[in-house]
Formats: C-alpha cells, structure tokens, sequence
C-alpha cells in the first residue's frame, strides 16, 4: 500500500488522507461491527463496546487471512460526542501506527437503540 498525505493538507489524528493499493490485491468489505458480543450483550459504555466492535472487526480479518495493517479505510459511528476521545483511545490499542483512511461520524442513532458505535472497513492485501 502506499500512503498519500500531501503537505498541503492538515495533518491527520490517527489517519491516512489517501492508501492505494497494489494491483491485484484481495479487497474485503467488512460490514458494520457494533459491541455486541456473540451471545448478544452490549456493555454499557463507549469503552466495553468501542473494544468489543474491535475485536469483531478482527475476528472478520482473521477470517480472511488479514489483519488490523491490512486495513485501508476505517468508518467510525458514534451516538454521543462525549464518547469520542474514550473511543480514540480504544480504536489506538487496535491499531498502534497504522493510520488507514479514516471517517469519524457523530449520528443520532443506530439501528440498535443500546449501540453506541459502529465500525465498518476495507481492507486489502497483496
């Protein structure tokens, strides 16, 4: 992959302004993961379900033979504002360096009134 942040723009928190990838590389789209656990329980605040998204994200990379550095461009929900430095932190542990393309969107609601986040992504491998 190769990264593009030209000088010209401000730099990123934690992103990527552009990735592009090789050619024929294996692309995979990775639906939405909200912090729901597999028995279906929601922990009851942005860090418990901003780790649980996460690591459901990771669970459809692994599946795929990819990892969290195969990600290319990262969608972040979030339902409150307050939520987004505890997410940040969260979303930091995943990742360390990698800096994908990234959008962060404060809504006022997901399909799942106890959802606080919801993560979707791309990811790529050559």
């Amino acid at each position: 992959m190769k990264i593009h942040n030209p000088p010209t723009l401000a730099p990123g928190t934690g992103y990527s302004h552009g990735i592009e990838l090789p050619p024929n590389a294996r692309i995979l789209h990775i639906a939405g993961q909200l912090g729901i656990t597999s028995d279906g329980r929601f922990a009851p605040d942005i860090a418990g379900q901003a780790e649980q998204a996460w690591r459901n994200l990771g669970a459809v990379l692994q599946a795929a033979g990819m990892g969290y550095a195969d990600l290319v461009r990262v969608n972040h929900y979030l339902v409150r504002r307050e939520d987004l430095a505890g997410y940040r932190e969260v979303r930091a542990r995943f990742l360390g360096t990698h800096a994908p393309a990234s959008t962060l969107l404060v809504i006022s609601a997901l399909a799942r009134p106890e959802a606080l986040i919801e993560v979707e992504a791309v990811a790529a491998k050559a």
